[in-house]
């Protein structure tokens, strides 16, 4: 399963065109995304936090490694949820498609594919911090996605990915910033 996963983010970010083609075709039931795609990603991403913390650290401390890796948690799984709510609301409103909250999971969740990989990094090797500018493809993957996966008219896609990619991107952090105004013991 990891093998998939991991096959299926290098070819998001290294061959955007080629892979939405693919997933385009990829007949998933509406559960199995979920579970063999996003959820083992997100896992991977608090499980690389809670190391990152571990053993970046010049102290070992366990408390700050739990709260870095419930945090990172709760915005992954809030921001993808967040934003493949406000995408099917769009869908809906702005775009004046029927609503399928299911293909907007999926077109979420796939296009996070390289801030996963992103933050899994970071987390593990935080001096590599000037890698945060890479997010910026997200862009061009939301755009290379928005054709054959969306089904998305020349006319209104450059719309379409501004508004998506800002919302997928600003989504995590949205969340992370209400959590830790929530909670200020979270900061660290």
């Amino acid at each position: 399963m990891y093998k998939e996963i991991f096959q299926w983010v290098i070819a998001i970010i290294t061959q955007p065109a080629k892979a939405w083609d693919l997933l385009a075709k990829k007949d998933e039931k509406d559960d199995e995304f979920l579970s063999r795609f996003v959820y083992p990603l997100i896992g991977l991403v608090t499980v690389a936090a809670f190391l990152g913390v571990l053993f970046t650290r010049k102290e070992f401390d366990i408390e700050l490694a739990l709260k870095s890796s419930i945090k990172t948690l709760v915005s992954s799984f809030g921001g993808f949820y967040l934003a493949s709510y406000f995408l099917n609301e769009l869908w809906q409103g702005l775009f004046k498609r029927e609503k399928d909250m299911k293909l907007c999971q999926r077109f979420v969740g796939y296009s996070s594919s390289l801030m996963f990989a992103l933050n899994i990094i970071l987390m593990l090797l935080p001096e590599f911090f000037f890698l945060r500018i890479f997010i910026l493809y997200t862009l061009y993957i939301v755009w290379e996605g928005a054709g054959p996966y969306m089904q998305i008219e020349e006319n209104i896609r450059l719309k379409f990915v501004s508004i998506t990619t800002a919302i997928i991107l600003i989504t995590p952090l949205l969340i992370e910033f209400i959590l830790v105004l929530l909670m200020p013991g979270l900061s660290y």
